[in-house]
């Protein structure tokens, strides 16, 4: 369990993984030693970032696989057995998601909003 010092508001000053004097204890999901993490140490910000960045650039690739297999520039089948498989289940993940797509119009399912929003 992490402890932590807090100042007279309660605010989180510092944050240790063994007890030591005048520190706290307080559980690993408390939202103000999430916020405080995320506040003071920047490569938890960063890693954020890059996982993003590599999310949106496998798509990219996604596409560019599937563009070349179109144009018949390289077959599936040039791919080793892992990548075709991963690929197949990508294609069908997009497909599944595309049939909500065509259903329920172009909506934000997080907020209500969207295109169809009338409707769900």
């Amino acid at each position: 369990m992490p402890f932590v010092h807090k100042d007279t508001d309660g605010k989180i000053l510092a944050v240790y993984t063994e007890p030591v004097e005048g520190a706290v204890e307080v559980e690993p999901s408390d939202p103000e030693l999430a916020a405080f993490i995320h506040q003071n140490i920047p490569a938890v910000n960063a890693d954020h970032e890059w996982v993003q960045s590599d999310l949106g650039l496998a798509r990219v690739l996604e596409d560019l696989i599937q563009a070349l297999i179109d144009k018949k520039v390289i077959m599936f089948t040039d791919f080793p057995p892992g990548a075709q498989e991963k690929l197949r289940a990508r294609r069908g993940l997009r497909r599944e998601f595309s049939v909500v797509e065509e259903l329920f119009g172009e909506q934000d399912f997080s907020t209500g909003e969207g295109e169809d929003s009338g409707y769900l």
